[in-house]
């Protein structure tokens, strides 16, 4: 059973940075595109990065300020955020995929909970 499983989220400061982490386990992990979501209530789940075998893929709006990597031997994808602002509060999730363009899509397979993030002015 394919499990995602997110942390790191909280109450931040804007301005300030957290790093989310997502532990997956179940798959075949080196093999996924791993990618990060955000959503906020009464919205579309909107695509944030993606990190495939050898590249990565960001939203406009993550370029500059957000960080994706993974690390095939812990099973782990993480996202640094810097910065932050009002606007970056959202539940934020994690996804995978065998098919990169199905994750830069949000049609990924596999999904995790969501943590929390939100940004106080």
């Amino acid at each position: 059973q394919v499990q995602l499983v997110e942390s790191g989220g909280g109450l931040v400061q804007a301005g300030g940075s957290l790093r989310l982490s997502c532990a997956a386990s179940g798959l075949t992990f080196s093999t996924y595109a791993m990618g990060w979501f955000r959503q906020v209530p009464g919205k579309e789940r909107e695509f944030v990065a993606v990190v495939g075998r050898r590249s990565t893929v960001y939203a406009d709006s993550a370029k500059g300020q957000f960080t994706i990597s993974r690390d095939n031997a812990k099973k782990t994808v993480s996202l640094e955020m810097n910065s932050l602002k009002p606007e970056d509060t959202a539940v934020y999730y994690c996804a995978a995929d065998l098919d990169y363009m199905k994750v830069v899509r949000t049609t990924a397979q596999y999904w995790g909970q969501g943590t929390q993030v939100t940004v106080s002015s």
